[in-house]
């Protein structure tokens, strides 16, 4: 009797060790999404934004485009922005070369909307 609630007692044993209950069924896997093309020039709008108002808080972000022309591609970003009481919107255009991707102009336009 001794032998058999041993035996009983290792297969228990087993069976929970082998059908644990934070064991995965099925493996779950994460979409990797790719990294957009206009990030860096979007880091580089944010970075400068930042710079010309340093006391705004940046609350929203929109990438509006990309117009390339022969020697030259210009990205153009919407932030919006909260300074005290006063939001605004601001549209960044960063022009740069596109073979060596050097920044040539930076400009920035406020808008109430």
């Amino acid at each position: 009797m001794k032998k058999i609630l041993i035996s009983l007692y290792i297969s228990l044993l087993f069976i929970s060790v082998s059908v644990h209950p934070l064991t995965p069924i099925y493996e779950v896997s994460a979409q990797h999404k790719p990294i957009p093309s206009y990030a860096k020039w979007g880091t580089l709008a944010l970075k400068k934004t930042h710079e010309k108002y340093p006391h705004a808080k940046i609350i929203d972000y929109l990438h509006i485009g990309r117009t390339s022309g022969p020697q030259t591609s210009t990205e153009r970003f919407k932030l919006w922005l909260k300074e005290n009481n006063r939001e605004f919107g601001v549209f960044i255009t960063i022009e740069f070369n596109k073979q060596t991707e050097k920044v040539l102009k930076v400009t920035f336009e406020e808008t109430a909307r």
